[in-house]
């Protein structure tokens, strides 16, 4: 009987020290502003973390630390410098406690805790993280200007889906149609319908009679540019 009470209280001391089963299966975990989104997380056996670079910030790598996670690194050999939507995936087949941090930010860091219940390798409970930088580009439409018109300039017609800068890049033609720069203008652009006044005079852009073609782009506030659009005019 004593022999049997101490093997039952060596086990239920073993068991007390794995962890116990985790609440979530696989989880996807965004690195953004010098932390992780969840720095804690729960695995059970055979689930995995991945961690996406969301940016502004993509200078972190994700560094296993010693003694359970040192043989894992995102960036091994060299300094992280990420695109924003990269991704690091790890599965983890033994429990323990695991620790996690940048090898250039030590205060980018986390911890993953697996238990000793197998789990589910194919749920994905948390969505993919969405990017915290604009890298699309903005859209014009509806753009209408007249097709001749007096040094005054004409009002340019066009709509945008977010607000920015309107680029204008104006082209001379000479007799022979070919191409030569005149000169340039910007004009603040909002979301939705615009107007703005084209061919007249401006630092940049001095009209004279005769035949021109104009390129158009907006850019917005991330530095994204959209595609050119050009319209041709005469200047009498």
């Amino acid at each position: 009987m004593r022999r049997a009470g101490l093997a039952l209280v060596l086990l239920a001391t073993l068991l007390l020290g794995l962890p116990a089963a985790a609440d979530a299966s696989n989880r996807r975990v965004s690195i953004s502003d010098y932390q992780w989104s969840d720095s804690d997380l729960n695995l059970d056996l055979g689930e995995h973390v991945t961690w996406y670079w969301t940016g502004p910030d993509t200078m972190h790598s994700v560094t296993g630390q010693p003694p359970n996670a040192g043989q894992w690194d995102s960036d091994p050999g060299s300094l992280p410098q990420h695109n924003i939507g990269d991704n690091y995936q790890l599965t983890f087949e033994q429990p323990g406690i695991y620790h996690f941090q940048c090898k250039i930010h030590s205060l980018v860091a986390g911890t993953v805790v697996v238990s000793n219940s197998p789990g589910d390798p194919d749920s994905e409970p948390d969505p993919v993280p969405k990017s915290n930088v604009d890298l699309k580009a903005p859209k014009m439409r509806g753009l209408e200007l007249a097709r001749k018109f007096g040094p005054s300039g004409s009002p340019l017609r066009y709509s945008l889906n977010e607000g920015g800068k309107l680029d204008v890049e104006y082209y001379r033609l000479s007799n022979k149609g070919k191409e030569r720069f005149a000169g340039w203008a910007t004009y603040k652009s909002y979301v939705g319908y615009n107007r703005a006044r084209i061919g007249k005079r401006k630092p940049n852009f001095k009209p004279k009679a005769g035949r021109y073609v104009a390129e158009f782009r907006v850019i917005d506030k991330s530095h994204n540019t959209s595609k050119a659009k050009k319209r041709s005019f005469r200047i009498w």
